[in-house]
């Protein structure tokens, strides 16, 4: 081709935009989990509000049992002794009648069968920071016993589910200690008695559980609240201390009801749009002030649960979700 008619031809080619080689895709964020539990797990109307709130939610909760609402005081007189405590003594009381156990053995078993996990609150509500390691498997051993016996002392043995012994024996894997108190002993009786976590201690900020002796151990969080932003557990007892010195104050439960759910809000989003590390918030079955706190519960699980990438699941699914992905995570809360 002469050059003259060469030189035209590439003159006349239409201009090509060359893209950048494609890069390579950013990692898939986590899903940002919330993981929700409750302490004691004994009024009867809130096991019913709780579930409820769960299936509205297509949430997932961990309940930790205090097996003396598994008894009377006449069968706590007879089977259960804390460590250091005479028999019969508890801080948080028993069943007032074997009807109550009854439908609140029941409530546990369509717990477990939705999905919920079902863990330990020791029994007596005891402060076990003093506690030796056998201390702490004898009150496993009697938290073991009252749920196995849980339908023969509410007197309704023939009404026992099928797969409740076994559920009774091998089902509640997590554990937390009344009070977040805890001594040396604690680990090598949890170890003992097979069970795959605990949830006892309190961290800087939303944190990963971290291993020790082979157990995997998570903290409930300090997240700011209110117009100082002054940080605070993340449970419903220490934002009733904060608001009202633990006094029951109906009269400001909706002001309350807000600076809880601004403070639970502003924890979430903190991970949601950054590094995804799951949130722990703690409840008792006990509405205080004036229900403020559960209010504040369900308004924001209503509004979190079914966002894109949000799982709010139970200690027990939350597990293996974060052990999968403890690699990429930042263990600095603790």
């Amino acid at each position: 081709m002469p050059r003259k008619i060469l030189a035209l031809s590439l003159c006349l080619l239409p201009t090509v935009a060359f893209a950048d080689p494609p890069s390579a895709p950013l990692p898939a964020k986590e899903k940002q989990l919330v993981i929700v539990s409750f302490d004691g797990a004994h009024d009867n109307a809130l096991w019913e509000k709780s579930l409820t709130m769960a299936r509205r939610n297509r949430a997932h909760f961990t309940y930790f049992l205090s097996c003396t609402f598994l008894m009377t005081k006449a069968d706590g007189r007879e089977s259960y002794r804390a460590p250091g405590q005479k028999a019969g003594r508890s801080n948080v009381g028993f069943a007032q009648s074997r009807e109550e156990i009854a439908v609140r053995a029941g409530h546990i078993w369509q717990a477990h069968l939705e999905g919920h996990d079902i863990g330990s609150h020791a029994c007596g509500h005891f402060d076990g920071k003093g506690w030796s390691e056998a201390d702490w498997e004898s009150e496993f051993a009697a938290f073991r016993t009252a749920l196995v016996d849980a339908w023969k002392k509410a007197s309704r043995p023939e009404a026992e589910p099928e797969g409740w012994a076994h559920f009774a024996r091998n089902g509640a894997k997590g554990f937390r200690a009344p009070y977040l108190s805890v001594s040396d002993g604690l680990l090598p009786a949890l170890k003992a008695f097979k069970f795959s976590y605990d949830a006892s201690l309190v961290t800087k900020g939303p944190g990963w559980p971290r291993t020790e002796a082979g157990m995997p151990r998570f903290g409930l969080p300090l997240i700011p609240e209110g117009p100082s932003h002054r940080p605070v557990i993340g449970m419903d007892y220490n934002l009733f201390i904060r608001h009202s010195m633990g006094v029951e104050n109906r009269r400001d439960s909706t002001r309350f009801e807000e600076r809880t759910l601004a403070a639970y809000r502003e924890a979430f989003r903190k991970e949601y749009d950054g590094g995804r590390v799951p949130l722990q918030l703690g409840f008792h079955f006990v509405e205080m002030n004036g229900g403020a706190y559960w209010r504040a519960l369900d308004r924001f699980l209503t509004e979190t649960c079914r966002k894109p990438d949000v799982a709010c699941v139970s200690y027990a699914e939350a597990l293996p979700q974060i052990e999968a992905a403890e690699e990429k995570a930042d263990r600095s809360a603790f």
